[in-house]
């Protein structure tokens, strides 16, 4: 029996800690929130802010933690990195690449404007910065998550108008300011081990068309784009970056557009898995579980040195039954008879949270079958 800290009680956390449960495992949490729906799972709780270390490494000590980690949540990866570093823990990344792949900056500086792939982009801490950039354009806090406070800006008086609303949600007080790419949007899921990528997927990532931001409505295995030369530029592009921010083991996500149905543009990537339960949707569809790999490599129960090969890849889809932040929830109004898996967040009658303050994950649901 193993001893984990899981950073974060958000919905996305309720996945390891109840499988590192099933395995066994004690399984302890801390959140700057009470409250939230992983916490009733977790054997121990602290209220703790996650970007805190040293709180995180107190508590850490105290437990007797052999592992501190998390899934979902690009706020709790420096963090998770730093403290394991700090107690000799085992970790997948370093505390360098974890801060380098939760600042979108520093990730974009680190591969340089000569990248095949990066976008073009600046940094901005005033309203009154030059934006040297063709229209239109995308800006983002510099660290946030959940595409929290991300615009489309078509002229210089859109950055102004968003300016402090994008950068309330900047924890560092700085933005980024991108070249948009019209195109399509993937998701890859990875898994490396020693520097190779031994499983990686291309799925498609359909987002809410009448809202700002990229907010994820439905993730679509195969993707249109999973093979042939499409495929082959995505898992070149994959696996540049895995070198370029030194991910050598473990999952990692990544977000990209399709430049004219050809190109791969990097929108975002981190190492970690993602906050959609995608791992599910994966199980679903090829019969690997990324979760299990994820937790079993990191507890060393487990070496997946060799490629996962001759997987089928079956159809299916996973969508979000999201509501507008402020309105009661009600699960009447979604359809969920085709569901192979169903988890709501909410209650009937809950009032919506907010936290993009457009759209928010209710619940989501996996389809077998194409769409």
């Amino acid at each position: 029996m193993k001893k984990l800290l899981i950073l974060g009680t958000g919905q996305a956390q309720t996945d390891v800690i109840r499988y590192c449960k099933d395995k066994g495992h004690r399984v302890y949490a801390c959140s700057y929130l009470s409250g939230d729906a992983a916490e009733k799972y977790a054997d121990g709780f602290r209220q703790i802010n996650i970007k805190d270390t040293d709180a995180v490494e107190a508590y850490a000590k105290e437990l007797g933690a052999d592992y501190v980690y998390s899934v979902g949540s690009d706020l709790a990866m420096p963090t998770a990195a730093r403290v394991s570093e700090r107690l000799g823990l085992p970790a997948f990344i370093s505390s360098d690449t974890a801060v380098a792949c939760n600042t979108k900056t520093v990730f974009r500086k680190r591969l340089g404007n000569g990248f095949e792939g990066n976008l073009r982009f600046i940094e901005a801490e005033s309203v009154d910065a030059a934006i040297e950039l063709d229209y239109p354009l995308i800006m983002k806090p510099t660290d946030s998550q959940g595409q929290r406070g991300v615009y489309r800006i078509d002229s210089y008086e859109d950055y102004k108008k968003h300016f402090d609303a994008s950068m309330s949600f900047a924890n560092n007080k700085r933005i980024i300011v991108e070249e948009y790419v019209d195109g399509d949007e993937i998701s890859v899921n990875c898994f490396s081990c020693g520097g190779k990528i031994v499983f990686s997927l291309i799925s498609d990532r359909i987002v809410w068309a009448n809202y700002p931001g990229g907010l994820i409505h439905k993730h679509i295995i195969p993707s249109k784009y999973g093979k042939g030369e499409s495929a082959e530029r995505i898992i070149d592009l994959v696996s540049r970056v895995l070198d370029a921010l030194d991910i050598k083991n473990g999952p990692s996500y990544f977000q990209i557009k399709m430049k004219d149905g050809k190109y791969p543009k990097l929108l975002e990537v981190t190492p970690r898995l993602d906050g959609c339960h995608m791992w599910r949707l994966i199980r679903y569809a090829t019969g690997v579980d990324l979760l299990a790999m994820t937790v079993d490599m990191l507890t060393g129960e487990r070496s997946f040195a060799g490629e996962i090969k001759d997987y089928p890849v079956k159809p299916c889809y996973l969508e979000f039954l999201s509501e507008e932040p402020g309105k009661l929830y009600d699960r009447s109004k979604y359809s969920t008879d085709d569901a192979v898996y169903l988890q709501w967040y909410y209650e009937n009658g809950d009032k919506v949270k907010s936290s993009n303050g457009y759209i928010e994950k209710g619940g989501f649901k996996i389809v077998e079958g194409e769409i």
